[in-house]
């Protein structure tokens, strides 16, 4: 296994999706291959019926031999014939002269190993549509619930959290648009032989391609090149860039959740250890976790790349490069997306620690408000150089900023103690985060309720 795991990862319900990276998951998915283009072959007169039915009968690991497999392995040095033979042994005589008939072996094994990351891709889009669904109530949840917003790691202007998650979310409903839009380039058959122009099967060759694709819930290849890897590389920056945001709402929750901060952390299980030596240590698992397969996620897109590149027809070495990476990618994916749903549902919001920080600087914070006021009167440039001098007099001084803008002149004209008051209180300039919040938490429950009505 190519993901980084840790305690955590044991106790996540994945839905038997780590089950699907074993070598008899992708032997059987090599069979499911085999069985539906002997199904294809038979509908359509290129094999006799008959043996097209004993073929897919045989096409399951529980019916072929897998000690002669590792046998022939041995003996021949190629990792897919072996699969061939035992196949072939395992079905009647007369049957057995069909078996992977007008095919190559990339054509299996790469359709295959697409079949494999569908069925794995589907389940993570179940995940990810949960993950939006517990964004969207953050987001309504806490959509005037005042934080400081943060530029270059320092208070900016006030914001909500229910914001905060609004931008996460939209992240993440564009990058499952992006997911579901290259899924009929991605999740391709190829049946053309040995170059990807059927010179084995001819004429009827596109159209048992056509009917392979069709029992699998896949789609078929315009161009069934061996040579053709562009669109799972797309795939994986896919999986990348969807990343990134869980990335970043993870980065976030690791660094609130340190005492400085404490505006946010992970739901604490009595009992649950985080040291050897510390006692008191109770760490960001989830989180770390998904930072760390991040990380492991992006080098594979670089690699990926390297193997879209090679010449001619056909190329083992990217195979092995490109198989590798995309396993690893969809395994990092795995940890990062079931990691991030479960931190999105059971996250802890500390409300009061929130509004605490936001107050730190005494209404430093609102400065922008404070500026806008003026603007009126005084015009953009003035008003900006205006609040910049007393903002400087207070960071600088041992006055606070009431104080120090109800001395100013040009405050004191321009409004009252009361108003100055206002200005200064975080929930009087939040702009539109609540609304922000509330429209992309509806966005996002609709994106749920149309993928539950396809």
């Amino acid at each position: 296994m190519r993901a980084l795991y840790d305690s955590k990862s044991l106790t996540i319900d994945d839905q038997g999706i780590k089950d699907s990276f074993s070598r008899e998951a992708k032997v059987q998915s090599w069979l499911d291959l085999e069985a539906a283009l002997a199904k294809a072959q038979g509908e359509l007169g290129v094999i006799p019926n008959e043996a097209a039915l004993n073929i897919i009968q045989n096409c399951s690991i529980e019916k072929i031999d897998l000690k002669r497999m590792e046998e022939i392995f041995q003996e021949i040095g190629h990792n897919f014939v072996p699969t061939v033979k035992v196949l072939v042994e395992a079905c009647d005589k007369e049957s057995g002269k069909y078996v992977h008939f007008g095919v190559t072996t990339q054509n299996i094994q790469q359709s295959a190993h697409l079949y494999m990351a569908k069925k794995i891709h589907d389940k993570l889009m179940s995940f990810l549509d949960k993950t939006i669904e517990n964004l969207a109530n953050l987001c309504e949840e806490h959509k005037y619930t005042i934080m400081a917003g943060r530029t270059h790691g320092k208070h900016a202007v006030p914001i909500t959290y229910g914001y905060k998650a609004s931008v996460w979310l939209q992240e993440l409903l564009s990058a499952k648009e992006r997911l579901i839009e290259s899924e009929k380039r991605v999740f391709t058959v190829m049946m053309g032989g040995a170059v990807g122009a059927f010179h084995s099967m001819g004429e009827i060759g596109p159209q048992v391609q056509d009917h392979v694709a069709k029992q699998l819930g896949m789609h078929s290849m315009a161009v069934p090149s061996r040579n053709s890897r562009v669109f799972r590389t797309e795939y994986i920056s896919n999986m990348c860039l969807l990343a990134t945001t869980f990335h970043k709402l993870a980065e976030e929750v690791y660094q609130t959740s340190c005492e400085e901060f404490s505006e946010v952390s992970e739901a604490f299980k009595k009992g649950t250890v985080g040291s050897s030596t510390m006692p008191q240590k109770v760490n960001p698992k989830l989180a770390k976790g998904i930072i760390g397969n991040s990380q492991k996620l992006y080098s594979s897109m670089n690699a990926s790349m390297l193997a879209v590149a090679r010449p001619f027809e056909g190329d083992s070495s990217s195979y092995f490069l490109y198989d590798s990476c995309m396993e690893e990618a969809m395994q990092c994916s795995t940890e990062i997306i079931l990691r991030a749903e479960e931190l999105t549902r059971t996250l802890v919001i500390n409300r009061e620690r929130m509004y605490q920080n936001v107050m730190l600087t005494k209404g430093l914070i609102n400065s922008e408000y404070v500026m806008m006021k003026l603007t009126d009167r005084l015009g953009k440039d003035k008003a900006h150089h205006t609040v910049y001098e007393l903002a400087m007099e207070t960071a600088s001084g041992e006055r606070n900023y009431s104080d120090v803008l109800k001395s100013s002149p040009v405050l004191r004209d321009s409004f009252s103690e009361q108003e100055i008051d206002q200005m200064l209180k975080p929930e009087s300039y939040i702009g539109l985060c609540a609304e922000t919040a509330q429209r992309v938490a509806d966005r996002a429950r609709e994106s749920i309720r149309n993928m539950e009505n396809k």
